[in-house]
């Protein structure tokens, strides 16, 4: 499971950064989203993944910590997937207000032709 997941990391890293670098800015709005994607998994797969365990102290384990998942990473993607929505909705705000005054999606302003 650690190589799928890595795997999976890898692919959206690689293609978000790939988009980041495209002339268009809905590209780089899609890419800035699979970056951040990328990061919430990293983030989600430091949490030690178990299966099977509980996710709040049970009477017969203990306070072994070694027995329970670690809510932190959880805490924490979840609020970055909330602030990704967010700023997610911002720039295509900025995006569709830049293609009204500009008449171009370019990144620059500008229409290359080649």
């Amino acid at each position: 499971m650690e190589i799928i997941l890595s795997i999976a990391i890898g692919v959206l890293a690689g293609s978000g950064i790939w988009l980041l670098l495209r002339p268009r800015t809905f590209q780089v709005i899609m890419g800035l989203s699979l970056v951040s994607y990328a990061v919430n998994l990293f983030i989600f797969g430091m949490g030690r993944i178990t299966l099977g365990a509980p996710p709040v102290i049970t009477a017969e384990w203990g306070a072994d910590a070694s027995h329970y998942a670690d809510p932190l990473p959880q805490a924490l993607v979840l609020t970055a997937i909330v602030i990704g929505f967010a700023t997610t909705a911002l720039f295509l705000v900025v995006m569709l207000a830049s293609r009204g005054l500009s008449d171009t999606d370019h990144v620059d302003g500008r229409e290359t032709r080649l």
